[in-house]
């Protein structure tokens, strides 16, 4: 059925409650009993990057008018192209004045930053790059102090020398590189201390945070309060199921993704297109990190309200209100 912003008829809403209530009970008792909802209920939001042919004002509005309240920011709006995946960009024509206008139009539209998309390189071999990755991290930082923003998102990052054959084992499993990647966040974990900033690291099945156990390896080895976890169970269902995810990582997570993946594939879609088990998922996510919002990702002006529907058919149907 298509979801238009009329939102989803009252009859929908029924058939999808009635055929996940079940389904929400067991889920209830597997994650270890009957936990009542959260008395406040789950947050949910979206990232901006899916929307680049908006400006900030537009999407603001757009958002505002479907119902969300919360956004991660990723600067790649028509008016602030300032985001690179896995790289970094000149942030020199960024001024103080124009990051607080912008963080401006989202407050003004009764919308709340939740943290800011980063998403540069950590895992490059090259020092020099490492280094400049991590004062572009640091100028970010500065940034989202004039947006009175300080959470950040990061993944580790991928390379790969495309003049050289593939190594035999991929770079994020070679042994020196484990000791590298703790060194460097290490060093982020001092800017965050600096700027009174967190920075939370995504797993992807296919990256240095390959698996829930290794990403709670890695967080026990740093030790700070400063570097934390977003977790997003589509990039990790392909190695480790929800019930798993939750238990290595519930002390560290302070967001969540809620997006979709198909089993043995690598591209990520729209929540409810894939395998994610959405009932579980919401259950896990009331019962051990209800701090954390759920923040729909890979969504655009297209489908954004279809997954959010499904995201809180989700919710309703195991008695878990949104929180606004």
């Amino acid at each position: 059925m298509k979801i238009t912003h009329a939102t989803i008829s009252r009859r929908s809403c029924l058939q999808a409650i009635v055929a996940a209530a079940a389904t929400c009970r067991l889920a209830s008792v597997a994650a270890g009993g009957d936990a009542p909802a959260a008395k406040t209920g789950l947050k949910v939001g979206i990232t901006t990057f899916g929307f680049p042919g908006y400006t900030n004002a537009a999407l603001a509005k757009e958002l505002a008018g479907a119902g969300i309240t919360t956004v991660q920011l990723f600067l790649s709006q028509t008016d602030s192209k300032f985001w690179k995946f896995n790289g970094r960009s000149d942030l020199s024509s960024l001024t103080p004045e124009r990051c607080r206008e912008i963080a401006a139009i989202y407050r003004d539209a009764g919308l709340e930053i939740h943290s800011i998309g980063v998403y540069t390189n950590l895992i490059h071999p090259d020092a020099a790059e490492v280094n400049a990755n991590l004062a572009y991290f640091e100028a970010m930082m500065e940034v989202g102090g004039h947006m009175n923003v300080r959470t950040f998102i990061n993944e580790a990052g991928h390379f790969h020398d495309e003049t050289v054959s593939a190594p035999r084992v991929p770079l994020h499993f070679q042994d020196e590189v484990w000791p590298r990647m703790v060194a460097t966040a290490r060093r982020l974990g001092d800017l965050a201390e600096k700027h009174d900033a967190k920075v939370l690291f995504e797993p992807y099945f296919q990256s240095f945070f390959a698996s829930a156990k290794r990403v709670r390896l890695f967080m026990e080895e740093l030790n700070s309060p400063r570097l934390r976890v977003l977790l997003d169970p589509a990039n990790l269902i392909e190695i480790n199921d929800l019930d798993e995810m939750f238990n290595q990582l519930a002390p560290w997570i302070d967001c969540l993704h809620a997006k979709d993946r198909k089993h043995h594939t690598s591209r990520g879609v729209a929540a409810g297109q894939g395998d994610v088990d959405y009932k579980r998922f919401v259950t896990l996510a009331n019962q051990r990190t209800p701090h954390a919002p759920l923040v729909l990702e890979y969504v655009g002006p297209k489908d954004y309200l279809d997954a959010r529907a499904h995201l809180l058919a989700a919710m309703q149907a195991c008695g878990i209100p949104e929180a606004k």
